[in-house]
């Protein structure tokens, strides 16, 4: 069973897109990390997003310094 994410683990205080307080039933993790937002449309748009690029970025051969370029 995976552990649950816990608002206190979470790396930022707003959700990044809209800037309002982050939410415990809007966490995901992310890299490791437990990111949060500020309702679970602003978190899937996130993991969809992120999906995307991960995605892209393996079948382009990427590695993970992505944009340091």
């Amino acid at each position: 069973m995976a552990r649950a994410l816990n608002i206190a683990d979470c790396v930022n205080e707003t959700c990044p897109w809209s800037g309002k307080p982050v939410s415990q039933d809007s966490l995901t993790l992310y890299q490791g990390r437990v990111v949060g937002f500020c309702n679970p449309g602003c978190r899937d748009k996130f993991e969809a997003a992120t999906a995307h690029f991960d995605a892209a970025v393996a079948k382009a051969g990427g590695g993970s310094e992505v944009g340091n370029g």
